[in-house]
Order: structure tokens, then sequence, then C-alpha cells
């Protein structure tokens, strides 16, 4: 169609005007053609001539990229930018003429927190460079498939090795705090006759006499909460990796907040946090193990309290969503390094001293078996937020009848 119009341009002065009249119609066409195959792509697409004027761009990059502007052409592309970063990279790279690929920024849309993909590309016409091309990609659901596929198999690696290395570990524990306690006896045994025969302890006169009863009692107590702090790692690794017996029952998951948020209720006024309950009223009922359920919130409320360690705020929210509802547990506390985002899911690893890494890892596991997903935002001294959606049940289905009237089958 380009060369045809061409040459048709070549012979303009010799066509009638209702030839020139049906060349204007059929580049019209063409062009409605082409923009519609523009905003029918699953990519942003923007162009910006040699000044870096904004002078075209599909529905896809208006949805998604937060644009200022009433028309195409009236200044830089990053001045109509609303989003402070994605401004700034967009300057540097069309000033300085770079390419460049597949650079990434978090960018708020409608409310929606999205991950998106921005590649600069020179724009090329007749072997000379005619402005920028930018393609933008939102690829949150992409990392969030990646992430989610890198804990699963993180999770089936540790099933493997999880049944010899725990109960190999175990064992032996048995045993040390088995005959710790056996020490201890004997030394209670032996205490009042030691003292018995010598009332004044050991020392050399100068000196106070030595307990040495009173410093084996310390020594060995440090001992007993060692063997503790192994054998509860060792227990949650084997219920991190063991199969989970569900017991799903139909509940509200509100009332099931409440009552944990009242259970948590002095502790978090020990700490000075505030806790703001925002509760969906119209919510539905769903299918839920209220003792796994229980444990996962209490893990995200447990986490935000160590977050804020001068006071805050915590936040639980539920709400009505698109066949699902949302649970989020939001605090205002120090937030997650964003190097970290990616990885607190997975086993092991913690940011505590005393942690044992499995905390979000079983949070992950327990959602996933409620067939809901886990995910997390967070802005380090901003705060972090948990989100939990849960599937709604659908227990109605309509069909049309014969008769063309609405008919409600009950799956029982």
């Amino acid at each position: 169609m380009r060369q045809f119009i061409k040459r048709a341009l070549q012979k303009l002065n010799k066509m009638t005007g209702e030839q020139i009249r049906d060349i204007l119609v059929s580049a019209a066409a063409e062009i409605e053609r082409l923009e519609t195959v523009l905003d029918s792509l699953a990519h942003g697409i923007l162009v910006c001539d040699t000044e870096h004027n904004l002078i075209l761009a599909n529905k896809y990059a208006e949805r998604f990229l937060p644009l200022g502007y009433d028309e195409q052409g009236n200044g830089p592309l990053w001045t109509l930018i609303r989003d402070e970063p994605v401004a700034e990279f967009l300057e540097t790279a069309l000033m300085h003429g770079d390419r460049v690929e597949e650079r990434e920024f978090d960018v708020e849309t409608k409310g929606k927190q999205r991950l998106l993909s921005f590649s600069v590309l020179p724009l090329v016409q007749d072997h000379q460079v005619s402005g920028s091309l930018i393609h933008v990609e939102d690829i949150t659901e992409k990392r969030g498939k990646e992430a989610r596929l890198r804990r699963m198999e993180s999770l089936a690696s540790l099933t493997t090795l999880a049944a010899g290395v725990a109960h190999e570990i175990k064992n032996p524990l048995g045993s040390l705090s088995i005959h710790i306690q056996l020490i201890q006896k004997a030394m209670a045994a032996n205490r009042d006759r030691y003292f018995a025969s010598n009332p004044e302890g050991t020392g050399d006169g100068n000196q106070e006499p030595v307990d040495y009863f009173k410093l084996m009692d310390t020594y060995i107590g440090v001992v007993n909460e060692e063997i503790d702090r192994l054998n509860g790692i060792v227990v949650d690794f084997l219920f991190a990796v063991r199969p989970m017996n569900m017991d799903f029952r139909e509940g509200n998951i509100n009332t099931l907040i409440v009552e944990l948020t009242d259970f948590v209720g002095f502790e978090l006024e020990e700490a000075q946090i505030r806790c703001i309950l925002n509760l969906a009223e119209d919510l539905p009922r769903i299918d839920f193990d209220e003792r796994f359920m229980k444990q996962v919130l209490l893990n995200l409320i447990k986490n935000a309290i160590a977050a804020m360690p001068a006071g805050g705020a915590l936040r639980v929210i539920t709400e009505k969503g698109d066949g699902e509802i949302i649970i989020k547990v939001c605090d205002t506390g120090t937030g997650i390094p964003e190097e970290n985002l990616s990885k607190i899911f997975e086993p092991y690893f913690t940011t505590k001293e005393t942690g044992s890494g499995l905390g979000l890892t079983l949070a992950f596991k327990i959602i996933r078996e409620h067939q809901g997903e886990i995910t997390v935002r967070s802005k380090t001294r901003e705060g972090t937020c948990f989100i939990i959606t849960l599937p709604i049940p659908q227990k109605e289905r309509r069909l049309i009848s014969y008769e063309g009237e609405a008919e409600a089958i009950y799956e029982i």
C-alpha cells in the first residue's frame, strides 16, 4: 500500500479529483487498520519524533502509563509521565540516544502496583534515525509466576531432603536432652552431700566461695535452650515439608480475623501498635482450614510487630474481588529492601537473628493448599503489606433452558 501511494503521488498532477479522493479513502482505511493493530497489541507502544515529542501512543500504553496530556506532541515525553523514576529514566535514555532494553519499574496504575518493563529503541526510516520507539510490557504476572515456580521448586527440593536429615538430627537431640536431665538429677542428688562435707565451698580464704553446682546449672541451662531451639527448627522443618491434612469448613474469614486480633490485642498494646480493622460487611463465606489460616495470619501479625519496634499501626483489610476475597495485612514498619522481596517466601531466608526462615514459607504453602495466592508490597521506611487472595466457591451455575428461560442448577 505504501509503494502504491508513493507511485500515486508521483502522478498526482495527472490525476482527476475522483482518483485523488479514492487514494485518500484508501490511505485513511490503511491508517485506521494500522491503528487498530497497534491498539490490539498486548504491549505498549509510544513513538517520539527527533525532538522527543510524543506523537503516538497506543491504547495499552495509555492504560498502563500515568500519562498527563490532552493532546499528543505537546512536549517531551518525560514531561508527560507522572511517575518520577520512569520520567527520569526516559529523559536520560532519550537525551543520550541510548538503546535500553527491559528496564523494570514499579508503577501505580489505577490504584494497583504493576511491574512494567521499558525498552527504548531508535526509530529508523530510510537508514536514518527519525525518532524513538518506546516498548512497554506489563510483566507483573510473568514475574509472579517465576517467583511462584521458584518457591515450588524450593519446596520440592526441601521435601526430598527432609525425611532423612530431619530424623538424623532429631534423634541425637533427643538423646542429648535425656542425658542432660540425668546430669541435672545427679547434681541435685549430690549437692547436699557436697556442702555437708564442705560447708565453706571452694575458696582460698581471700575470695568468695565458688558454688560450682550453681555455675554448672547456668551452663546446662544454656545447653538446654540451644537443644530446644534446634528441636524447634527441626519440627518447623518437618512441618514445612510434610503433606498437610486440611480440614476445610465453610466460614466467615472476618470472624477469624476479629478473634485473632483480640487474642494478640495485649501484645499490640504493649508494643504501642494501633490495630485498625477494615472488614467488608458483604464478604461471602468461603471454605478454609481455621487452624492453618490462623497460623498464617498470626505469622504475618507477629512479623508486623517485629517490624515496628517503636510502635505504629497495623491495618487488616478484607475486600470482595472478582471471584475471590482479598485479605491485606499492612504495617507502618521498617519495610523490606527491594532486593529481598523476591526471596522472603523461600525456605530459610530470614533477616532475624533467631528466625528459622520457615514462617513465610509455611504461609505460602498453606495459602497454596487453599488454592489461593500470597504476595507482598513493601517500601523501606514506609511499611509492608501482605496480600492474600482466596477463591470464592462457585456453587451456582446458570444455564439457558430449552425454552429460553434461565434456570439455576445448584451443585451439591
